[in-house]
């Protein structure tokens, strides 16, 4: 211990900083803050794996600030918190950026660069920027445990992610199935819904949109079904019409369906149109506006209105022209959708690779390019006619399949045409590839259909289309042979028990991520790409017999199996040692042997990325493989923290696997952070040039100055601007105010020696001065507490803050100050000394969690002298409790007053225009309205504080109904003109 206090010239939070953390890696302050509570109640944290391929930013700071400051708290109260770091390598976000760095796409993998060189590269980028998370870790005083972290790509993580698809296989949770999802060209793989749903990931674009004109088979010499009853319907409204435009024959003109689509790229795969059984449709009668011929055309009657002038109806068609603006129109029948079922219409767009003979060697027995209804079908937009591509719809899949329309996949993984498709064969539907001299394929298409009488309308049209959350690219909808998770199969489970978790805010759980859950789908699970976990499922080549692997004990010994019933050269690589990793190429390089004794391949595809993270509650341990104590010991999780973009993403499939596999939630409490906008709001990125680099920031403010106004700034939850004036103001008002407090403290501590040696002071004994602070002091510790409890840490901070600047400095030693200097060293002295280390070593453990290494040094600083504490650190004390019997609320309200009726008095005087009333200059007599005789008593009792203060020598207290204040209320022209003016 030291004799004197330390005294210190000027506040360097960066300096103390670095001597505390040097301190904690010294004497392994983080490790026996965890061994120290062993034996007491456990407090379960999971850390979010970050993905150390790339930088981290000033948002992974205040999320890891929330988690830190829960768990200090936490390990305060009592709790044992172990925690985990671990670290997310797999998927697509490395891989892209591993073919970014080597100049290469997906398609060169395998041939440009082999499998195992490849996925080498990327075990070796994924881990690039390790240390400078580790040192930002360090700096800002986040601690996890770094020296034992779990890691998505190594062998026993992968295991226990395979005992996991084993568990839902057995259950039947785990099917392959071919259906319509969200693929992403740019990428190369389909995306999850959950993926899809990534925040940013929809965008408003503008797109050539296209109202294709389908031509009505109605002539049985040009292939249509004379025998279908709505034909002699729309023959003889046609015939009967006795509108005779000049230069054309109505009678003799075309008939067409109209149909609409914001991505024409899908126009030579359409197979179908689809109406609403029970919409009214109507047939039309009036000009192409394109090629101003004569046409019949056929949609909602509720639509008509958005293609035609009301002006228009029955015009002039007889003197119609190419330069006559105003087209004429005419209704010339109606009829429900229904009554169109069936009805034939002609190819849009023939071409070599879409002939009807293609489509059923595709689909055998396939019958296309007919009328068929769908309940999906709406007048809300479009022309309540839809064209229906089964290859590129959930909706036109589905409608398709049951009609038997076919399907034709025209476009291929990369996103361009397949050979066949006429001009537009090999070219890109979107610009995938950032060519500079892109032309859009859409808007090619969306000519040839004017110069061919097949478009009506063709504009740009802004609407909200989902992109990729890795390529920016948009994506499309697409039929791959996936593998699905059945989530649907427990989502009223999943529902019913997120009601029990405690989220942050409420309305997150409730809203943005309950009605994701009510809405769900199933998981897409396949991924078809390199570098990630590989789907653990071997089948036969015909498809018949398939096996999915639990463990590398039961792989290994299916290894060996199909070498013994096989023979030859099968897995002669891996019959000695098993195994020895389980990514591509290795696995794929594995044959099993099938029950009736077929060969069988591993399905080439991954699994998603966000199973990786998802299963950490059981993968971190290798749980069931080992470690099964420590699983069941910290399964589920008493808190989780991350932005509030995982909501869909980590907090959602955490969710999912745990109801899948256990039937249980995965997380009690779950607090979901907002974004880090830049001071005027805006988001942060590299192009606009605010993003603000976290080292920076610490190295000039310190990490506890960062991390109290990120966390005192706004609630955790709401979107913060980050301006570094608000740091610096923190760093001056509060860290500023506390630390001068301390150098006042220790100054005259060290002239007097005090060392709280001296027996403890009853609080009762006290002045009343010192009764009043730690009753507020007490009270204090209540709301931070209460605060913290309720995973409200702003609210904490800022009690704090207040106490510090309201009450301690401002007040309480600013009033005090003559007790400290003067005087000799008895009682009252005493009393001020304790009161006052008191409430500094208070402080220490209060603001403990949100500014660690302050308050160790604080704590340090009074603990080496006073030796009150035998614990190396205030983070191995426990949390303060408060004292009820010193708290004092009747003092705490009117030494409120004093210090309100004070402030009032000296800005009367301050901004007093007719009399310059300066605080120096005393004066006789202040009156102070009371609102009843219990306020008159609290004022009487501070009077003396009050004219101490204000320099006013009497205090007279006025009743609420005393006539001496005269009140009149003059309205302003504004208000009066706007509440009784001329209505």
């Amino acid at each position: 211990m030291s004799g004197k206090y330390t005294e210190y010239q000027q506040l360097n939070l960066p300096s103390i900083s670095e001597e505390i953390l040097a301190k904690w890696k010294n004497e392994n302050t983080f490790e026996k803050s965890v061994t120290l509570r062993e034996g007491f109640p456990p407090f379960v944290f999971y850390e979010g794996p970050p993905s150390a391929n790339g930088m981290p930013g000033i948002h992974h700071v205040i999320s890891r600030t929330l988690k830190d400051l829960v768990c200090r708290y936490k390990t305060m109260q009592g709790f044992q918190v172990k925690r985990k770091g671990g670290w997310d390598t797999h998927g697509l976000p490395i891989e892209l950026g591993v073919e970014k760095e080597l100049g290469i796409t997906k398609e060169d993998i395998g041939v440009k660069i082999s499998v195992e060189d490849y996925n080498k590269k990327c075990r070796e980028v994924v881990m690039r920027f390790k240390d400078k998370w580790d040192d930002i870790t360090q700096k800002m005083g986040y601690w996890v445990d770094l020296n034992n972290p779990y890691v998505t790509f190594e062998n026993n993580y992968v295991e226990t992610l395979w005992w996991c698809l084993s568990e839902l296989y057995k259950k039947g949770y785990l099917y392959e199935s071919v259906s319509i999802q969200p693929y992403s060209p740019a990428a190369g793989t389909g995306l999850s819904s959950h993926e899809l749903n990534q925040p940013g990931t929809y965008k408003d674009v503008k797109d050539t949109s296209a109202v294709a004109m389908f031509r009505a088979s109605l002539n049985p010499s040009k292939g249509g079904t004379s025998e279908h009853p709505t034909f002699s319907k729309i023959f003889s409204a046609i015939t009967e019409s006795k509108v005779s435009p000049k230069g054309g024959d109505l009678e003799g003109a075309e008939v067409f369906f109209m149909a609409w689509t914001t991505t024409p790229w899908t126009l030579p795969s359409n197979l179908g149109l689809t109406v609403g059984p029970n919409i009214d449709y109507v047939l039309v009668q009036t000009f192409n506006p394109y090629t101003h011929l004569p046409i019949n055309v056929i949609l909602a009657k509720a639509l008509v209105s958005k293609y035609f002038k009301a002006e228009g109806e029955n015009g002039d068609f007889e003197n119609y022209a190419a330069d006559v603006k105003l087209i004429p129109w005419k209704i010339v029948a109606e009829f429900k959708g229904k009554e169109l079922e069936g009805m034939g219409y002609e190819q849009l767009l023939p071409s070599e690779a879409n002939t009807l003979e293609k489509i059923q060697e595709i689909t055998p027995g396939a019958q296309p390019f007919k009328v068929v209804l769908g309940d999906f079908v709406t007048t809300e937009d479009g022309t309540g006619i839809v064209h229906t591509a089964p290859a590129f719809g959930a909706d036109d899949f589905k409608v398709g399949q049951k009609n038997n329309l076919g399907i034709l996949t025209l476009v291929d993984k990369q996103g361009k045409f397949t050979e066949g498709v006429g001009e537009f064969s090999n070219r890109y539907v979107k610009n995938y590839k950032d060519e500079k001299d892109y032309v859009d394929v859409n808007i090619d298409i969306a000519v040839k259909l004017k110069l061919e009488n097949r478009a009506f309308k063709v504009e740009k049209y802004e609407h909200n289309y989902p992109h990729c959350w890795r390529t920016d690219k948009p994506i499309i909808y697409y039929p791959l042979d996936a593998w699905f998770i059945k989530t649907t199969a427990v989502k009223d489970r999943m529902v019913e028990l997120n009601k029990t978790i405690n989220w942050k805010p409420a309305n997150t759980g409730t809203g943005r991520f309950g009605n994701w859950l009510e809405n769900m789908v199933d998981w897409n699970l396949s991924r078809s790409r390199f570098w990630g976990t590989p789907l653990p499922i071997w089948k036969t080549e015909d498809g018949e017999e398939e096996l999915c692997i639990g463990s590398i004990e039961e792989l290994n010994n299916e290894i060996k199996k199909a070498a013994e019933v096989l023979g030859g050269e099968t897995n002669k690589h891996y019959l000695h040692e098993g195994i020895l990793d389980l990514h591509k190429p290795y696995v794929d390089e594995i044959t099993l042997v099938s029950p009736s004794g077929k060969p069988m391949q591993r399905v080439p595809d991954l699994i998603d990325v966000w199973f990786d993270s998802g299963a950490m509650p059981y993968a971190q341990w290798h749980f069931p493989f080992e470690n099964k104590e420590s699983f069941k010991e910290s399964f589920p999780a008493d808190f989780i923290a991350e932005g509030v973009d995982q909501t869909r993403g980590w907090f959602y499939t955490l969710h999912a696997l745990a109801v899948l596999l256990f039937d249980s939630v995965a997380y009690k409490t779950v607090v979901s952070n907002g974004l880090v906008l830049d001071k005027n709001g805006q988001k942060m990125s590299k192009r606009l040039g605010n993003v603000v680099d976290p080292f920076a920031t610490i190295n000039s403010f310190g990490a506890d100055a960062t991390r109290w106004y990120l966390i005192t700034n706004a609630s955790p939850w709401d979107s913060l601007k980050f301006d570094e004036e608000g740091i610096k103001e923190v760093q001056r008002r509060f860290f500023g105010t506390l630390y001068n407090t301390y150098q006042f403290f220790a100054l005259y501590a060290n002239v007097d020696g005090f060392a709280f040696k001296e027996t403890y002071i009853p609080v009762k004994d006290r002045p009343e001065i010192d009764q009043w602070i730690l009753s507020s002091l007490n009270t204090l510790i209540k709301d931070v507490q209460d605060n913290f409890d309720a995973y409200e840490p702003t609210q904490a901070g800022r009690a704090i803050e207040d106490f510090v600047n309201a009450h301690l400095s401002n007040w309480y030693v600013r009033l005090c100050r003559r007790r400290f200097w003067k005087g000799e060293y008895e009682h009252d002295k005493i009393c001020a000394y304790q009161t006052l280390y008191e409430c500094l070593e208070t402080l220490c453990k209060l603001m403990a969690p949100v500014a660690p290494f302050f308050a160790d040094w604080l704590f340090s600083n009074l603990n080496n002298v006073s030796g009150r504490f035998s614990n190396e650190s205030v983070h191995h004390t426990d949390f303060p409790k408060a004292n009820e019997a010193v708290i004092d609320i009747d003092l705490e309200k009117r030494m409120q007053l004093a210090q309100d009726i004070s402030s009032l008095i000296l800005s009367l005087r301050k901004n007093n225009k007719k009399v310059n009333l300066k605080v120096r200059q005393p004066l006789q007599k202040v009156f102070i309205p009371a609102l009843d005789s219990t306020m008159a008593e609290r004022i009487l009792k501070v009077a003396d504080i009050i004219k101490a203060e204000t320099n006013i020598k009497e205090v007279e207290i006025l009743s609420a109904d005393n006539d001496f204040i005269q009140k009149k209320q003059k309205p302003t022209l504004r208000r009066w003109v706007k509440n009784w003016g001329v209505k």
